[in-house]
C-alpha cells in the first residue's frame, strides 16, 4: 500500500519529470540522500522498481508511469485548493493534517473528529492549529453549534477527499500490473437500478472479478450526488436529472423508461380499460417520494383534479407489491421495475392513458473521473446488459 506521504510523492514527481536526483533535491530544498530514501521507500510500497537507473538519468518504468499518473491527478485536485487558502500549504500540509481537516469538517466537533480518527483530541486540535498558522487565518468558525467551515475550507475538504480517492485508485492500478486485484468499486444505487440493472450485471462482473470489492450504497439522490462529488462514490446508476444539477458531473443515458400504474390482481379496477381520472384520484396510492422525476410526473398527472389524499411514499417494488397484494392501493413505478412482477403474475397493470413522458435511465459520474480497469469492466457490462435485455 502506497503511504500518503505528500512530501515523498512530490519528490517522486520531480524525479519523474527531471530524471535527476540532484535537480529534484535542489528544487525541493532537501538533500540528495533524502530523495534517494524517499524513492526507495515508494518502490518498496509499490512492489517494484519505479525507475530505470541509467547514466543518462532516471526513467520511469511502466509501474512508475502508473504511479506518476495517479499522483499527478491527485495533486492537480489538491494544490489549487491549498493555494487558494495559502501558497505555503502546498509545501507544508501533511496527510495527517488534511485527514484531521476532513474529520472536523464532517463532525463539526474536535472530540468527535478525534474519535473517528482514533486519535487524542489534542492531536486533532494541534493539526488544525498548525494548518491555520501556516494559512494565516482561521479555517473554522467556532460557534455554540460546533466548528463551521468557511467556503475555502469546504472547497479544500472536497479537494482532499477527491485527491485521496485518486490514491485509493492507485492501489487497483498497481495490482493490475501484477495480475492481482485490489480496491473497491462504490456504486450509488437508485431504486430502479437495484431491481433491474445491477443484480445481473454484478453477477457477470463477479464471474470475471471474483474477489474485487463492490459496495452498493442505497440512498436519496441528493445524498448520493454529494458522495459522488466528494469521491466517496464512483458512479450513480438510476434515473438521470434534467437538466443536470451541476456542471462537474457527466450523465450517460443507457435506456428510456416510462411509468406504469399497478394493482393487486384482486383490485376492482383490474382488467378494465375505461378507468377515469376521478376513480384514480379516489384510490390510495404507493408512489415515489417527492422530488424524484417519477413523483413529479405523478403529481402533474393529477394537477387538474387535485392530488389523491391517501399516499404512501416508497421506491421499493418489493414493498409496493406487498401493499398492493394486501389492499386496494394502486402503485406508480417504473415500467422496467414492474416488468418482472407483471410477467410472474404477482401484480397487474392498470390501463391508464396518462401520456407519461420518457425518463432517461443511466450512469452519473464525475467529469474528471479516470476509472480503473475493474471499473471500466463494470461500466462495459452495464452498457452490454442494457443492449442484451432490450431495456
Amino acid at each position: 500500500m502506497i503511504s500518503r506521504n505528500l512530501r515523498h510523492l512530490r519528490l517522486y514527481l520531480w524525479v519523474a519529470s527531471t530524471g535527476s536526483l540532484s535537480q529534484s533535491a535542489e528544487a525541493c530544498h532537501v538533500s540528495q540522500p533524502a530523495v534517494t530514501q524517499a524513492i526507495g521507500k515508494l518502490e518498496n510500497e509499490a512492489g517494484g522498481l519505479l525507475f530505470d537507473r541509467t547514466r543518462q538519468g532516471f526513467f520511469t518504468t511502466p509501474r512508475g508511469e502508473v504511479l506518476a499518473n495517479r499522483v499527478q491527478r491527485a495533486f492537480a485536485l489538491l494544490d489549487p485548493a491549498l493555494s487558494d487558502i495559502s501558497p505555503r500549504l502546498r509545501l507544508t500540509a501533511t496527510t495527517a493534517q488534511l485527514q484531521a481537516l476532513v474529520a472536523v469538517h464532517e463532525t463539526q466537533n474536535f472530540t468527535l473528529a478525534a474519535r473517528r480518527l482514533g486519535l487524542a483530541q489534542p492531536t486533532v486540535h494541534r493539526a488544525i492549529s498548525q494548518l491555520e498558522q501556516e494559512a494565516g487565518r482561521n479555517l473554522f468558525e467556532r460557534t455554540a453549534f460546533g466548528s463551521i467551515a468557511g467556503r475555502a475550507t469546504r472547497t479544500l475538504v472536497q479537494a482532499v477527499m477527491l485527491a485521496f480517492r485518486e490514491l485509493d485508485q492507485l492501489e487497483s492500478d498497481l495490482a493490475e500490473l501484477d495480475g492481482g486485484d485490489a480496491g473497491r468499486i462504490v456504486i450509488g444505487a437508485l431504486p430502479l437500478s437495484r431491481s433491474v440493472l445491477l443484480p445481473r450485471t454484478l453477477v457477470r462482473f463477479r464471474q470475471q472479478r471474483p474477489y474485487h470489492g463492490v459496495l452498493i450504497m442505497d440512498g436519496l439522490y441528493d445524498e448520493l450526488l454529494g458522495g459522488l462529488r466528494r469521491g466517496e462514490i464512483d458512479m450513480i446508476v438510476g434515473a438521470l436529472r434534467v437538466p443536470a444539477p451541476i456542471g462537474d458531473i457527466v450523465q450517460e443515458p443507457l435506456f428510456a423508461d416510462k411509468l406504469t400504474v399497478l394493482a393487486g390482481n384482486h383490485h376492482p379496477l383490474a382488467g378494465r380499460d375505461d378507468v377515469s381520472l376521478a376513480e384514480l384520484r379516489d384510490c390510495a396510492w404507493v408512489v415515489p417520494r417527492q422530488g424524484t422525476p417519477a413523483r413529479d410526473q405523478f403529481d402533474a398527472f393529477f394537477a387538474g383534479v387535485g392530488q389523491p389524499e391517501s399516499i404512501i411514499e416508497a421506491g421499493s417494488i418489493l414493498f409496493m407489491r406487498e401493499v398492493l397484494d394486501n389492499s386496494d392501493h394502486l402503485g406508480c413505478i417504473s415500467s422496467a421495475q414492474a416488468r418482472a412482477e407483471i410477467s410472474k403474475g404477482l401484480v397487474t397493470e392498470i390501463a391508464v392513458d396518462a401520456g407519461w413522458k420518457v425518463r432517461q435511465i443511466g450512469l452519473t459520474y464525475r467529469a474528471s473521473w479516470a476509472p480503473t480497469k475493474a471499473q471500466e469492466l463494470l461500466l462495459r457490462l452495464l452498457r452490454d446488459s442494457v443492449e442484451e435485455e432490450a431495456l
